[in-house]
């Protein structure tokens, strides 16, 4: 706050209240957010480093066969190929060397760069999130707004159950029920994969098949695909609208408790008109900090799920990398999942600003 006086009027004071731009305070929160984003992917790649060392196993045991193994000169050339044979410190620089050139390596178990690998097998876990994450929301956020209105009473009671119901069931045994139902018994899907053996894939534009096989007007090929996705789909919707079901409903509660809520109703608004102009809003800010970290979830890879259904996603990429000790495939993984908290981390403050007036970036 300044203070200034008036020099036409002697004795009268004026108070001027500076306030920071808001295009300079986005900025400022920008920065901040790379700078500690940069300091976020340097740690995970220590901490990872570290952890692969101290995990029980060679990558040259985990790679090579038993013939390969008893030759000695064949073990020295696969260590030498892949840096094995240097101090962990100078693998580690010389791999942050290369990092600060795009560079993620190349993987031991693909013989492909990690980029190449990655662009192969993220698109084909975003086919699976984005859909996936657009019903859940839609789903989940109606029937949680749907117990907050009518709470305590039966219906409030059976949908507070299957929330419960869906949190507590492992997503490999829904995976195997799931597929054993509608595949196996009732034939209405496929069993897995993205694409039926007599369909090949569309030409390479996004690398989710369902937009490539439409850009490219192959409508048989995106059926198919679409058809492919209906079972992982189900199963990671269902998780994931049990959580959101008890997010919004105790959020909704929250608001719903508020005085500013009852004030409206007494001054005899509609209950749409509550809704829309009060409630949603207000409830609405909680929520989207769980839907960002689900939707950061799915994009990271569902281990259990995509295996179980053969989905060449990155689930199944960084179990196959696990398995086998393929340090640049783990650290391409790990980079890469560590950017997607943090990106979706700053889409939601952003979002919070926006739904919420009284939020401000800082």
């Amino acid at each position: 706050m300044t203070t200034t006086v008036d020099d036409a009027e002697p004795g009268t004071v004026t108070t001027t209240v500076s306030r920071p731009r808001p295009h300079r305070s986005l900025l400022l929160f920008l920065v901040k957010r790379v700078a500690i984003t940069a300091g976020l992917l340097l740690g995970v790649t220590i901490v990872t480093f570290g952890l692969v060392t101290v995990v029980p196993g060679d990558p040259v045991t985990a790679n090579l066969s038993d013939q390969a193994l008893n030759d000695p000169a064949t073990v020295a050339a696969f260590r030498e190929k892949w840096g094995l044979d240097q101090p962990l410190y100078v693998q580690y620089f010389q791999y942050l060397g290369n990092l600060l050139t795009g560079d993620l390596g190349i993987s031991q178990q693909t013989g492909r760069t990690v980029t190449d690998d990655l662009f192969q097998y993220v698109p084909a876990t975003m086919e699976l999130a984005i859909p996936t994450m657009v019903l859940a929301l839609l789903i989940g956020t109606g029937i949680g707004m749907l117990a907050a209105v009518r709470n305590g009473r039966i219906t409030d009671q059976l949908i507070r159950v299957g929330a419960l119901l869906g949190l507590s069931t492992p997503p490999f045994w829904l995976s195997l029920v799931v597929l054993y139902v509608f595949f196996y018994q009732l034939g209405l899907a496929p069993s897995g994969g993205r694409l039926s053996t007599d369909f090949s894939p569309p030409p390479t534009v996004t690398g989710m098949y369902t937009v490539d096989a439409a850009v490219a007007g192959q409508w048989d090929v995106a059926w198919d695909a679409a058809q492919h996705l209906i079972l992982p789909v189900l199963v990671l919707t269902s998780l994931t609208v049990a959580m959101l079901v008890r997010f919004v409903r105790s959020s909704m509660l929250e608001v719903l408790q508020q005085d500013y809520i009852r004030a409206a109703y007494a001054k005899g608004l509609p209950a749409r008109v509550v809704f829309r102009r009060h409630l949603l809003r207000a409830g609405l800010v909680p929520v989207i900090t769980v839907s960002g970290l689900a939707f950061a979830s799915l994009l990271s890879g569902t281990v259990l799920v995509e295996n179980i259904f053969g989905w060449p996603g990155l689930g199944q990429y960084a179990y196959r990398s696990a398995t086998a000790l393929d340090l640049p495939a783990i650290l391409g993984v790990s980079l890469f999942v560590a950017l997607v908290y943090t990106l979706v981390n700053l889409t939601v403050d952003l979002l919070y600003g926006l739904i919420d007036p009284r939020i401000r970036l800082s």
